[in-house]
């Protein structure tokens, strides 16, 4: 049931109450994914006390609550990239043992559990505050300026106050509830939500065999359903960890019901210990990320589907005759949410055409993945994100950082991949940073001065 369609069966009033400020911080950070864990660590490592507030148990975001582990699968030998903190992600995961080499790129492929302990130990090598175990519930404000937040938890209702505050809640919720203008694809055009899961059991040498004797590209995702896209052509040769013939074999004999003709997806890892792993193959229409009820309906379904796509698998691929459930993502991974209107609103053009910005914050290729169309940054092209896009308006002291950071339908393909939501972090968290040193607003802070924090912290801007 949608927000919209929902039942009011009257209205209460709730009575005033004090609520005890518990922190005060120079930047507090809402949300770990892979925007609020870079700029938590890029404010912290640019010399301000900074605080980290999380939902969930672990820090990490999609890598971990959702199991997506594959952050930067879309990068081969002509690539171009900011690096920073996102590939820091990668070398630190694999350092730590917590990341394996990717089966279609030049990435590593991170294990959503290690990375719980790889996140823990970079905030606390940067001296981040750390806040799990709290969910963001409303703003502190002063007339037009965000000053904090209170949060919900085991202990009730908290407030936390802080100099800066970044929304990196992945959902514009900190703006949007503050009087931000945003926005929201409408449902039935929206990005499908997946439930991830992962797989025991599956042995390895079959299944390897199995891929070699059957290779797949890009091109073979055309005319499976939810995976009908547009490529720029040079993509389709390539070749891709794709699986969608068990799934249609499945359905002709039987073995699954026939609604599940949009099966298809992609494997993630093979393990010697025979773990398969971020199994992105249910995709699910109209799921709304900020509506519970379309949430709740997607996570049971999801996990529905995903029982009967083991079931296909085990029936028709090899090496997954013995495969068993090793475990879902914690909760559903959502693609497409809230957008604000920003200062200044990514474009189409901006991504399919190598935009040029002088408040440039750092560099992202040429990779859209979404909305029907896929295009891989195999030859070297990209373009720069813009300060501007961070900036909410009408709202003072606040930044927005990650995939719900301002621009159109397109654009979004690109900048909510996990890898840009990095980027746009480590800007957002140096960017606070540099303001707080200037005592000067977000929104005047002096951009030099910004392109030299990210060029120190080793980010490539232009």
């Amino acid at each position: 049931m949608s927000t919209n369609a929902r039942q009011r069966l009257g209205t209460i009033v709730e009575p005033a109450r004090e609520i005890d400020v518990i922190h005060e911080t120079d930047v507090l950070v809402v949300g770990s994914g892979p925007a609020g864990l870079a700029a938590a660590l890029a404010a912290a490592r640019a010399g301000v006390d900074v605080s980290l507030v999380e939902r969930f148990g672990c820090f990490g975001g999609n890598i971990t609550t959702v199991g997506v582990e594959g952050m930067a699968w879309y990068r081969h030998e002509q690539t171009v990239e900011a690096d920073g903190i996102g590939r820091e992600f990668e070398t630190r995961a694999h350092e730590m043992g917590a990341a394996v080499p990717d089966s279609q790129s030049d990435s590593f492929e991170l294990d959503a559990e290690g990375f719980k302990v790889v996140a823990d130990t970079l905030v606390e090598e940067a001296d981040v505050h750390p806040m799990l175990h709290r969910s963001f519930a409303a703003p502190i404000m002063d007339g037009a300026r965000v000053i904090g937040i209170i949060t919900e938890s085991k202990a009730g209702r908290e407030a936390i106050l802080a100099n800066r505050v970044i929304d990196a809640t992945g959902d514009a919720d900190i703006a949007d509830r503050a009087g931000a203008a945003t926005h929201m694809t409408p449902r039935e055009h929206m990005m499908a939500a997946s439930v991830i899961f992962h797989l025991a059991g599956v042995d390895k040498r079959a299944f390897v065999e199995g891929i070699r004797d059957d290779p797949q590209t890009y091109r073979d995702w055309e005319g499976n359903g939810a995976w009908d896209i547009e490529t720029s052509g040079k993509e389709d040769a390539m070749f891709s960890p794709f699986l969608h013939k068990p799934f249609a074999q499945a359905v002709r004999d039987g073995v699954i019901p026939d609604n599940l003709a949009t099966l298809a997806g992609t494997w993630g890892a093979l393990h010697d210990s025979g773990e398969l792993t971020y199994m992105n193959v249910v995709h699910l229409p109209e799921v709304d990320g900020t509506d519970p009820d379309s949430m709740t309906g997607g996570e049971i379904e999801g996990r529905r589907q995903a029982m009967h796509a083991i079931d296909a698998l085990r029936a028709y691929t090899p090496g997954c005759s013995g495969a068993r459930l090793r475990n879902f993502g914690m909760t559903i991974g959502i693609r497409d949410t809230r957008k604000i209107d920003a200062v200044y609103n990514m474009t189409e053009h901006d991504v399919r055409e190598q935009a040029r910005f002088d408040d440039t914050i750092g560099i992202y290729p040429e990779f859209i993945d979404g909305y029907g169309i896929l295009i891989l940054p195999t030859t070297g092209r990209y373009f720069q994100l813009p300060y501007r896009n961070l900036l909410p308006k009408r709202i003072k002291n606040l930044l927005v950082a990650g995939r719900s950071s301002g621009g159109d339908k397109v654009s979004h393909a690109a900048t909510r991949n996990m890898s840009c939501c990095a980027v746009l972090g480590q800007a957002a968290g140096i960017a606070a940073a540099v303001s707080l040193h200037a005592n000067k607003e977000l929104d005047e802070v002096d951009i030099d001065k910004v392109h030299l924090e990210l060029e120190r912290q080793g980010v490539r801007i232009r």
